[in-house]
């Protein structure tokens, strides 16, 4: 086994990704993945494609421009496909690519995480300001 100098390992270093480290664009894709609206959008895809106004209707609170921006950033990193057909009004369906797919198992179980421990987190948000208020 071949001995590396401390230059290799940084050089070796510097092509690996580490999402610990904020200028690693592992890193950046974590904090878009992490954003409450991508996850409801990606777990909202997951069954099928849906219409934009399907999407709008579907994910209570999210507003145009969000879904807007949202959509258009899963579409640059490769997770949804849009499909525009020419009628009137103008038809928009969204579709989540085999990437996305492989993505939306992780997000969709958080979701359900989060909505089958809701009760739990409660309470224990309950008890630590009640300890933090005396």
């Amino acid at each position: 086994m071949a001995t590396r100098t401390a230059a290799q390992r940084r050089e070796e270093a510097r092509f690996a990704y580490d999402a610990f480290l904020r200028e690693c664009p592992t890193n950046q894709l974590l904090g878009r993945l992490g954003d409450k609206w991508i996850s409801l959008i990606v777990s909202a895809l997951r069954d099928g494609p849906m219409r934009y106004s399907d999407l709008g209707r579907r994910i209570a609170g999210v507003s145009q421009k969000m879904l807007t921006q949202s959509l258009r950033s899963l579409e640059r990193d490769g997770l949804v496909t849009r499909t525009v057909t020419p009628s009137v009004p103008v038809r928009v369906d969204y579709e989540l690519t085999e990437l996305g797919h492989s993505l939306s198992d992780l997000l969709f179980a958080v979701k359900t995480w989060a909505e089958t421990h809701f009760d739990q987190v409660h309470e224990a948000r309950e008890r630590y300001d009640e300890e933090a208020a005396a």
